[in-house]
């Protein structure tokens, strides 16, 4: 259960939906539900259409009223982050009641953290609905060591499974050489404001070397940088491993703070089973993903930035090699290959718990 229908969410995506055809295999039948269709996407989470919204709410209650008739029927409910997108944890406690329940998360959204387009509408979030979530669910699944050590907090039946990636599908494709390395980011139109705390490095990078370096943000069409000659290109779940494939070393920029810890490196992840060098800051679960100076890069200046990028222009061989190490880190301890079992696992002894 979640807001979001299937492969809308990066969340739900890589938290859940890779590991669909293990527990298929393994005998489980999985009914997706979710509130939020693709018409109405685009207006729920821009800024108006407040007639649009209150029906979507409206309909959204109808919907898990409904859904909770048939709950009994299954062995587990599994809900994303929240099954309703208000502050009341009224309906994750009705399920809760007739089934056993599974919660997951993958960053800190015990924070206040709405949507630039709900700004307005924040007084309708409640900030302890996550703490809530975990004291009722029998299992708890978070994403890093940072959001473990919350929800202990909570309930002593929480496990950390790390976000992870399909190291089968996320494998580079080979590019033709184009004389220039290619230092990208991938993100979303929201998430923009993360890179560019790296546009002072960059921009210094740019001067430094010229035509020898390009830049690529995937993630929001609309974004320009005239100084890195830079515009955003559009991802989608069709081309992504295609684009991604452009990037020579892919960063990471993230600031310091409460939200951020909560991330599990998600993109430096993707960067390194393709082979790129992964540079990320020096923040949260990063330093646990990274080895610096092995398998990528962790910064926290602005120097630093420019000095580390600077080695892996010039150094064809060093790209090659953290690169190499980058995969290995990967498959080894944050893909679905190493993973599949134990998801499953903790399915099957929950149920027959």
């Amino acid at each position: 259960m979640g807001l979001h229908r299937p492969d809308r969410s990066p969340s739900q995506r890589y938290r859940f939906e890779q590991f669909q055809p293990f527990l298929e295999q393994n005998g489980f039948v999985i009914d997706y539900f979710f509130l939020i269709n693709e018409k109405d996407d685009k207006k729920f989470y821009a800024s108006g259409f407040y007639f649009s919204k209150v029906f979507i709410l409206i309909r959204s209650v109808f919907k898990l009223l409904y859904k909770s008739f048939s709950a009994p029927k299954f062995d587990v409910i599994f809900v994303q982050r929240e099954a309703f997108m208000l502050g009341t944890v009224f309906f994750e406690r009705l399920f809760a009641r007739k089934t056993k329940m599974i919660f997951d998360f993958d960053d800190s959204v015990w924070l206040q953290n709405v949507s630039e387009g709900n700004k307005s509408l924040a007084f309708l979030k409640d900030a302890g609905k996550t703490a809530k979530l975990i004291e009722m669910s029998d299992l708890v699944f978070t994403g890093n060591s940072f959001l473990r050590d919350y929800a202990l907090q909570y309930n002593k039946n929480t496990v950390l499974l790390p976000t992870v990636v399909d190291s089968d599908n996320y494998s580079r494709i080979s590019q033709p050489s184009k004389g220039t390395i290619c230092i990208g980011w991938s993100g979303s139109f929201s998430t923009v404001p993360y890179f560019e705390l790296a546009l002072p490095a960059l921009i210094k990078i740019k001067k430094k070397y010229g035509d020898k370096v390009c830049f690529k943000l995937i993630g929001d069409e609309n974004y320009y940088n005239e100084a890195l000659n830079l515009k955003g290109v559009k991802w989608s779940s069709e081309n992504e491993v295609a684009a991604l494939s452009e990037i020579d070393i892919g960063i990471m920029p993230l600031p310091e703070d409460e939200w951020t810890k909560g991330k599990c490196a998600l993109k430096g992840l993707l960067y390194m089973s393709l082979r790129q060098v992964a540079v990320l800051s020096d923040v949260g679960v990063n330093s646990e993903v990274v080895e610096d100076g092995v398998n990528g890069f962790l910064v926290r200046t602005e120097q630093e930035w420019v000095d580390k990028i600077s080695l892996l222009v010039e150094d064809e061989m060093l790209r090659i090699e953290m690169g190499e190490k980058g995969r290995e880190r990967v498959v080894e301890a944050y893909s679905v290959e190493a993973h599949k079992d134990n998801f499953v696992r903790l399915f099957d002894e929950l149920i027959n718990s």
